[in-house]
């Protein structure tokens, strides 16, 4: 007969891998809480490595003092503004600048390109291969939700009119700054600016007429006063939100709190002007100037970074306006990195040396491109930041 001391043994024996079992269990319930802790640092890690990223960009450019902005030489002065008035006085030649286009680039540039999104992609047609910018792949919807809130996508019919149309694409470099084209730069059928360059304060220089404004929502300008009655806003867009930003520009809406958030600086929260004012950019613009015209490899997926295969707005701008106009010039254009202590806008203090930090752009290959287009005779370059003629 077993003693108590041998009951009491063999309790507990039998007892252990019940208690063995309950920890086990226990141990395995425990795993996908930590793992989902696990989860919630690297997030909010690789998040935390972006805010400061972001702000990296935005606020270690080094400034340059205005003041001191490079001289100006008064006969410079005086030749830019004869060449600038030579240009507009010479005989307006149609379709010079499409024709020139197809036979320098040959197959990849296409003459009968639409310059603004009329209808929605279809799944077969170019728009839907690509993602933003380059495309609208799975964004079809909310094109269509779009394009029902715009009653126009085209020029308007006076600027359809004319039987030649004469095109400035006006940059936002510092050379233009102290030049006095402002007055000439007026007398164009069609004035494209780019982004938030202000007219506002620099008109001497630059100009005041607006015919296009093509910029992404984190370009748009914040002042009501850059935007005239009518201007043409042309949309680029290169994101999810974009589309949403867009559609609340439109209805004159509130952008959600939570919208803004996706932007990597502020957007504006209104633009003052009506639906038939709004156009969106063709993406198949962008996608041709990128991957067929200065022939940027394709978009592949990475975890970090980006290949520079996003062509700048002054470019794409550069090709739409061959697309809109006859004859196309410039004025505000060149990356001189050789003078980093220069202005890179006319309107803020950033130095040149500032483009050596951005990641999109390959402004190498973008200058070869607009100096092939200067020195073929495609464009005219009116302050001779690319390539000076005068």
């Amino acid at each position: 007969m077993p003693s108590e001391y041998t009951y009491m043994k063999l309790r507990s024996d039998c007892s252990r891998p019940s208690l063995q079992w309950y920890t086990r269990a226990q141990s395995k319930m425990r795993r996908p809480s930590l793992l989902l802790k696990d989860i919630l640092k690297c997030t909010l890690l690789v998040f935390g490595v972006w805010i400061l990223y972001i702000l990296k960009l935005n606020y270690t450019t080094e400034e340059c003092d205005m003041k001191k902005m490079h001289y100006v030489d008064p006969d410079r002065v005086k030749r830019a503004q004869k060449y600038a008035q030579h240009v507009l006085q010479k005989e307006c030649r149609p379709k010079f600048a499409k024709t020139s286009m197809a036979m320098l680039f040959e197959h990849r540039y296409s003459v009968d390109l639409l310059p603004f999104v009329q209808k929605a992609p279809k799944d077969s047609e170019a728009e839907s291969k690509y993602d933003p910018p380059f495309g609208f792949r799975k964004f079809s919807g909310k094109v269509q939700t779009l394009l029902e809130l715009l009653p126009e996508h085209d020029l308007p019919e006076h600027l359809k009119a004319k039987t030649c149309r004469r095109c400035v694409v006006v940059g936002s470099g510092g050379i233009l700054h102290g030049l006095e084209l402002g007055h000439t730069l007026n007398q164009f059928d069609v004035v494209i600016r780019l982004n938030s360059a202000p007219v506002e304060g620099y008109s001497e220089h630059v100009g005041n007429k607006t015919t296009i404004r093509m910029t992404y929502p984190e370009g748009a300008p914040l002042s009501d006063l850059e935007y005239y009655s009518n201007d043409l806003f042309v949309a680029v867009l290169f994101k999810s939100v974009d589309f949403n930003w867009l559609q609340a520009m439109v209805k004159h809406e509130t952008l959600p709190f939570w919208v803004r958030l996706f932007f990597w600086k502020q957007v504006a929260e209104k633009i003052p002007l009506q639906p038939k004012h709004f156009r969106i950019l063709n993406p198949v613009i962008i996608k041709e100037t990128a991957f067929d015209i200065l022939q940027y490899s394709e978009p592949q997926s990475r975890f970090w970074g980006r290949d520079k295969n996003v062509p700048t707005i002054g470019v794409i701008a550069v090709v739409l306006a061959t697309h809109l106009c006859d004859e196309v010039s410039l004025a505000g254009f060149g990356y001189d990195l050789s003078q980093p202590r220069t202005p890179l806008h006319y309107f803020d203090n950033q130095c040149m040396a500032a483009m050596n930090f951005q990641t999109m752009h390959n402004v190498t290959t973008e200058t070869k491109f607009l100096l092939k287009l200067v020195k073929e005779g495609v464009v005219k370059d009116l302050s001779g930041g690319i390539y000076c003629e005068f």
